[in-house]
């Protein structure tokens, strides 16, 4: 069986949860008007996938982190979207509750 890359449903969700539209999100990565929405519609319906450094200025536009995009995991995905928006004290507490389930996991 293919792979089927999970880009193009993250990217169409993270931008519906922003409401902005394809166009407006192009526009806000510097892509002229009249491209703009056809582009964004090429990577929502999986034509084509953007490069690494065109998938970071997406992910930087609509606030989430850039392997929220391509996690294929939803439970992955959605640790990494709340995770991304943890203080850092935060995020030291969850990672150090990690690294001590770990341990115990450890022979």
């Amino acid at each position: 069986m293919a792979y089927e890359s999970c880009f193009p449903q993250r990217l169409k969700a993270a931008r519906k949860k922003k409401a902005i539209s394809q166009t407006e999100l192009g526009r806000r990565m510097g892509l002229e008007s009249t491209s703009a929405s056809a582009r964004m519609n090429q990577y929502e319906s999986g034509r084509h996938q953007p490069d690494f450094n065109m998938a970071k200025k997406i992910a930087e536009q609509l606030d989430v982190p850039v392997a929220y995009l391509y996690c294929d995991s939803d439970d992955m995905a959605d640790l990494i979207l709340k995770f991304s928006k943890l203080s850092q004290d935060q995020r030291a507490a969850v990672l150090a509750f990690v690294a001590t389930q770990n341990k115990s996991d450890s022979p």
